[in-house]
């Protein structure tokens, strides 16, 4: 065994022994990120070393404690990349914290969810058990459900230790369009266009601008920024715009760290259906994902912006807040509660693993 991987076993294990919680923490960038963390510091930086990377097979396995920008420069020199644009939020990221928290970028509502490109997961349990799911190609789906129950369980599962991705081609062609516009025009544009044959790979309206992303063939791409027109943004322009916004730091998600910063606000995340109309709630909103994934930083009641969200079959989620007194995400169903209980007890039966940072109790 690894002796990183040896040694972080044996401290889940006293951790188990004495019913003494643990917190793991990687580079520290989604700290902010779910309920307030507790115990004693686990950092699994130390799980460090070369990603298995197979071109051919569109595959990569990586050490948890791997800084994310670490694992995308091995990827881009062979032409490849993370299509799911995980954001990374500081250089500090890693791979095993991108895993854990399960956030996705612009692309996502064309690529799919990091969830999706999940392969397999070496993890450790509560009790100091090296655990296996999944495999290292595309075509080995044992236990894969189960790897998937990691992405964006928070660590309350297991420690993870290593995981294997599905990756692609970095696109041939890509083009930045802009068009002005109210939210509810962007959003009737982006479902006439969902229903065409365009290479729409990720788009995001804010004050008054609707910009899209054009990604695929050179062909394809031609002709679908011939047959939507619009602005033409260059790539010295677009490359940035679309970092910032898969990394927080454009404008919109400024302003609300610093409202946040002042007590004066929330950052809430709502999962909406693309066809959802506006919510019309009070507050500053950026549209992504064609619809699916909308941005408000309100001052309004959680339950005001709870109840809109599940009116039209979505939920919300306070992904940046100073107050989790109604909880950072939607409630449970008792169903849902009740698996949620199971699955932990199953892997963590004394409730070690970054107790409570999913859901409270958990």
């Amino acid at each position: 065994m690894n002796p990183a991987v040896a040694a972080i076993v044996e401290r889940v294990r006293d951790a188990n022994a004495s019913g003494r919680p643990l917190r793991m923490r990687g580079g520290g960038t989604k700290d902010f990120y779910g309920e307030a963390p507790s115990g004693d510091v686990l950092d699994v930086r130390t799980l460090v070393g070369a990603a298995d990377h197979e071109p051919t097979e569109l595959v990569v396995t990586a050490p948890a404690g791997m800084a994310l920008v670490e694992l995308e420069t091995t990827l881009a020199a062979k032409g490849q990349c993370l299509p799911f644009e995980p954001p990374r939020f500081g250089p500090g990221s890693t791979v095993g914290g991108m895993v854990a928290a399960g956030l996705s970028g612009p692309s996502r509502a064309a690529a799919g969810s990091l969830r999706d490109h999940l392969l397999g997961v070496t993890m450790i349990s509560g009790t100091g058990e090296l655990m296996h799911f999944g495999g290292r190609v595309i075509k080995n789906v044992a236990g894969y459900d189960v790897s998937r129950l990691i992405a964006g369980s928070l660590g309350i599962l297991g420690v993870i230790v290593e995981v294997s991705l599905k990756v692609l081609a970095r696109a041939q062609a890509e083009t930045t369009l802009r068009f002005d516009c109210k939210p509810a025009e962007a959003l009737a544009l982006l479902h006439g266009w969902g229903a065409r044959p365009l290479p729409l790979d990720a788009s995001a309206w804010w004050n008054g601008s609707l910009i899209v992303r054009l990604r695929g063939a050179s062909a394809a791409v031609a002709e679908g920024a011939r047959t939507l027109g619009g602005e033409t943004i260059p790539p010295a322009a677009a490359t940035p715009f679309w970092d910032s916004l898969r990394d927080h730091t454009d404008p919109f998600f400024v302003a609300a760290a610093d409202a946040i910063a002042h007590q004066d606000a929330t950052l809430w995340r709502l999962s909406l259906p693309q066809t959802a109309p506006l919510l019309g709630l009070a507050g500053d909103e950026l549209i992504e994902w064609h619809g699916a994934q909308r941005w408000l930083a309100s001052a309004l009641p959680a339950v005001q912006v709870r109840d809109a969200a599940a009116a039209v079959g979505g939920h919300a989620t306070a992904f940046r807040t100073n107050d989790k007194s109604a909880g950072v995400f939607a409630p449970l169903t008792p169903p849902l509660r009740a698996i949620h209980e199971r699955l932990k007890r199953s892997f963590d039966p004394k409730g070690i693993l970054n107790p409570g940072r999913l859901y409270p109790g958990l």
